[in-house]
């Protein structure tokens, strides 16, 4: 089996910054891309970036576009996601997610493969 922990979550005030990595152990594999997904209190989990290993090609949700970085290394399945300009709305869970199958993007949950626990982010104002 797949397990991917995420970590360097925590609080941080309103303009700052905190770089979050998620790191896959156990069972080999190769994966399309690698996503983070956010998930605040009451509200449904929601994209926030993913990187495209064959390219490198990245996507980001119009939220959090210019503020945040994704980055990772393909042959340790590792990513990071750099998180600069915090805003309070940016509090919520995140999750990082690794999707296997090249079809239909990247921005949808449901096309993720495996999770990992999540992290919380907050924000103070």
């Amino acid at each position: 089996q797949v397990q991917l922990v995420e970590s360097g979550g925590g609080l941080v005030q309103a303009g700052g910054s905190l770089r979050l990595s998620c790191a896959a152990s156990g069972r080999r594999f190769s994966s399309y891309a690698m996503g983070w997904f956010r998930q605040a209190p009451g509200k449904e989990r929601e994209f926030v970036a993913a990187i495209v290993w064959s390219g490198g090609s990245t996507y980001y949700a119009d939220s959090v576009k210019g503020r945040f970085t994704i980055s990772g290394d393909n042959a340790k399945n590792t990513v990071y996601l750099q998180m600069n300009s915090l805003k309070p709305e940016d509090t919520a869970v995140y999750y990082c997610a690794v999707k296997l199958r090249l079809d239909y993007g990247v921005r949808y949950d449901y096309l993720y493969d495996y999770w990992g626990q999540g992290t919380q982010v907050t924000v103070s104002s």
